[in-house]
């Protein structure tokens, strides 16, 4: 498998490095600090065909493959997480779902707007007692007497970009005595804008916080029929796949941040000079060094592999599952061990609010836990490589 990077990749790598330098890391802390979203670094990154990657340009994208959008992710989330937790449910789980599932109507309505980055689109799965088994969602869609609309009501929470979504890919029971339970979910295009769609409590976040996430709440919202993402009961598979797609993301998410807090450490282990030396020069930091340098590379490895796996399945049609949550597994833990390690090395600077590390550290918990808990990762690996379904 060739896993070097062309020339246009390195271009583009580069295009969005100085991007991101320039942009974002001079805001970062503030929107990190307000909790504001950062509207106009958004636009800008739609402007830069950020917000649609691998959208074909007939639909307003950008018409690049997964290994530009690995990078590219890899280099907002080196900047900014929170950003680039924005950039990722735009272009995997809105974006990508559309393209894969919808219909050729509904790429040009629904997917043109979103991925030029004039409007911000959202995924809607989770419920509060419906996380990790999506099966149990209480969420109900039912068709209208006179079959032209189906009437949602219910509740969904942790939706990134809710506060500010104007569309999303809504998840819910139009069969509610299907057994298994998951057959009997269905995918809807929402607008946001319509009667019926009323927006929760903004989530106070431990990091990320300038991705805004929400509750959503529905109320007689009426859906009208043209707007079923696939076919009714396909929605569970249209979820899974979708998320297949995002944790590529993730991985790259966390691959990023994890290059962040590596790159500060190496500089603060030349510069921090103690007992009369560089601290770098104490085997104790060196082991730190080597560790983190390790698990970056093999998270990098793991991600452009399951990036090239996605762009194979274009031709093949086959499941890139097992790949990607390997990559999200491993690059989410990374990212973790490298910013608690980051912090170690900067001691009381790393604790401090004076520098980014601790942003980073915060930052990088969360992809342990969305788009699949690190828990849920393993559990699909081993099932796939035990042949249970």
């Amino acid at each position: 498998m060739d896993l070097r990077l062309s020339k246009e990749h390195l271009l583009i790598r580069d295009m969005v490095r100085e991007f991101a330098q320039k942009e974002i890391v001079p805001v970062a802390e503030h929107y990190d600090r307000t909790g504001e979203f950062p509207l106009p670094i958004v636009q800008k990154m739609g402007e830069l065909g950020l917000m649609g990657i691998e959208v074909p340009e007939a639909y307003g994208g950008a018409g690049l493959d997964t290994i530009a959008y690995v990078l590219a992710m890899e280099e907002i989330a080196r900047a900014d997480v929170a950003t680039s937790t924005i950039m990722s449910v735009n272009n995997s789980l809105y974006c990508h779902g559309i393209l894969t599932f919808g219909t050729e109507e509904q790429k040009r309505e629904w997917v043109t707007p979103v991925a030029s980055g004039r409007e911000i689109g959202a995924y809607a799965l989770t419920e509060p007692m419906s996380g990790s088994d999506a099966g149990t969602m209480r969420t109900r869609a039912e068709l209208s007497p006179d079959g032209r609309h189906y009437i949602i009501n219910g509740r969904k929470s942790w939706i990134t970009s809710g506060p500010v979504a104007h569309r999303l890919i809504l998840f819910a029971k139009t069969d509610p005595t299907a057994e298994p339970k998951h057959r009997g979910i269905s995918a809807f295009l929402i607008d946001t804008s319509r009667p019926g769609f009323v927006r929760g409590k903004v989530e106070p976040k431990l990091g990320i916080r300038a991705s805004a996430t929400c509750e959503l709440f529905f109320e007689d919202y009426l859906c009208p029929v043209e707007n079923l993402l696939g076919k009714p009961g396909e929605g569970f598979k249209i979820a899974m796949a979708v998320l297949d797609a995002g944790r590529i993301g993730i991985a790259a998410q966390a691959l990023g941040v994890a290059e962040a807090a590596y790159e500060a450490s190496l500089h603060y282990a030349r510069e921090r000079h103690a007992f009369g030396q560089p601290i770098g020069a104490f085997q104790m930091i060196q082991q730190k060094i080597a560790d983190m340098k390790c698990r970056i590379e093999a998270s990098r490895l793991l991600t452009y592999q399951a990036a090239l796996a996605k762009m194979a399945a274009k031709e093949t049609g086959a499941r890139y599952t097992t790949e990607a949550a390997m990559a999200k597994l491993f690059a989410s833990e990374t990212a973790m061990f490298v910013t608690h390690q980051a912090v170690q090395i900067h001691g009381g600077m790393g604790y401090s609010k004076e520098l980014p590390i601790e942003r980073y550290f915060r930052d990088a918990k969360i992809t342990e836990i969305y788009e699949g808990t690190s828990e849920i990762q393993r559990l699909v690996i081993a099932r796939n490589e035990l042949g249970l379904r």
